[in-house]
């Protein structure tokens, strides 16, 4: 498909995708909320790509949020569609991608655009990024995922106090909370994600899948993470990258996965 609304990069292992809107600081609609998934689909199942870097482009916004005009006139049925489809064509689809995808926060990230970056496997943000849920402002509240993930990765009382106020939060305090994982000046973003991306491509992509499926299960409601853990751990011993990790550890040399 045409892309409109994202530009696609690739290098040596790494896709890069760039949210681009910047006449409304990347606010998320449904044409960009569906070519997201169309790409992403694509870049999940190429066994080139090893790691997925989502940012946004220029330096003022990630995402500043979702696009109002779409639905500030919907019904109680529209908007529970909305959030429906929206929870099942981005954010969860991106929560349980096999290939690990990091959130580049490099400026505003709001309502659906925080929501976005908490459904990827983790974040870093340059020091600028300013981060929060103000759908309370506007009558409504976080539909997203935004008020189960914000308080898994924060805790409850600093969701609910995120939630209610509608207010923003600085990057250091973001980092402070355990919202991200490093906080970094606006220069050196890039290249921190692209080392933290080298690193993940040394080790076994099959592992990893399995390894961001056994976190994930914790979080599911009715699933048993230690179940999974068990069963995917096990899976692991059947794998190619398996073999070679184990073969090279013990002739003591660089491991070559491939994954499986």
């Amino acid at each position: 498909m045409a892309l409109e609304n994202i530009i696609l990069e690739h290098e040596k292992g790494i896709a890069t995708i760039f949210i681009n809107r910047p006449e409304k600081l990347n606010a998320l609609n449904k044409a960009t909320i569906l070519e997201l998934h169309e790409t992403l689909k694509m870049i999940d199942a190429n066994p080139e790509v090893k790691v997925i870097i989502l940012t946004g482009s220029g330096e003022k916004a990630f995402v500043a949020g979702a696009d109002i005009s779409e639905f500030a006139h919907f019904s109680a049925k529209e908007g529970a569609l909305l959030a429906a489809k929206g929870q099942e064509l981005l954010f969860d689809f991106v929560e349980n991608m096999k290939t690990p995808i990091i959130a580049a926060v490099n400026g505003f990230a709001l309502g659906g655009g925080l929501e976005l970056a908490m459904s990827c496997h983790f974040r870093i943000a340059s020091d600028n990024a300013k981060m929060g849920l103000p759908e309370t402002s506007l009558g409504v509240i976080p539909g997203y995922g935004g008020t189960q993930r914000l308080a898994q990765l924060v805790g409850k009382g600093r969701a609910m106090e995120m939630i209610m106020t509608a207010g923003m939060i600085s990057a250091d305090d973001a980092y402070r909370s355990g919202l991200v994982n490093h906080v970094v000046p606006q220069a050196d973003l890039f290249s921190t994600y692209m080392q933290l991306g080298n690193k993940i491509m040394r080790n076994s992509p099959t592992a990893i899948s399995k390894a961001i499926e056994a976190v994930n299960a914790g979080f599911k409601e009715g699933v048993n993470g230690y179940a999974t853990e068990i069963r995917t751990f096990g899976e692991c011993f059947a794998t190619e990258d398996f073999k070679e990790g184990t073969t090279a550890f013990l002739e003591k040399r660089k491991a070559e996965f491939k994954g499986n």
